[in-house]
């Protein structure tokens, strides 16, 4: 997987944002919405495809189109660059495989502190109880 060769297939759709910026916000198309279209893609395998588009499903619309918006800054050109980066970091977490837990065992000095610290409440138990000659 090329990240620059996926960049290139990346779509790009602009509109008005909200929020701080005066008369400017309502003139200029800053806010940034990246679409990516999974299925067609040609540069990822099937096997990249299915991993990203179970793991980004709640992303992705009824056409099998990845959404991601940004409109943090006032500037469009930046917003691109923060959506692409955002796309980044979303392909790489979806593709990289999950770790399978190994299971451990407690040491053997942990284990034995343990019983020992259980035989010393259990001695401080028992010698508190009346004893019967």
């Amino acid at each position: 997987m090329n990240i620059s060769e996926l960049i290139k297939e990346l779509k790009f759709k602009t509109s008005r944002s909200g929020g701080a910026g005066g008369q400017h916000v309502n003139k200029v198309s800053s806010k940034v919405e990246l679409i990516f279209d999974i299925e067609n893609s040609k540069h990822l395998s099937d096997e990249e495809k299915q991993l990203v588009s179970i793991k980004l499903s709640n992303r992705i619309d009824n056409e099998g189109l990845l959404h991601l918006q940004c409109d943090e800054t006032r500037s469009q050109l930046k917003n691109k660059e923060i959506a692409i980066e955002r796309f980044n970091g979303l392909l790489k977490k979806a593709l990289t495989p999950i770790k399978k837990r190994k299971p451990t065992k407690p040491s053997k000095s942990s284990i034995k502190k343990r019983l020992d610290a259980k035989k010393k409440i259990s001695e401080k138990k028992s010698s508190r109880g009346f004893k019967m000659d």
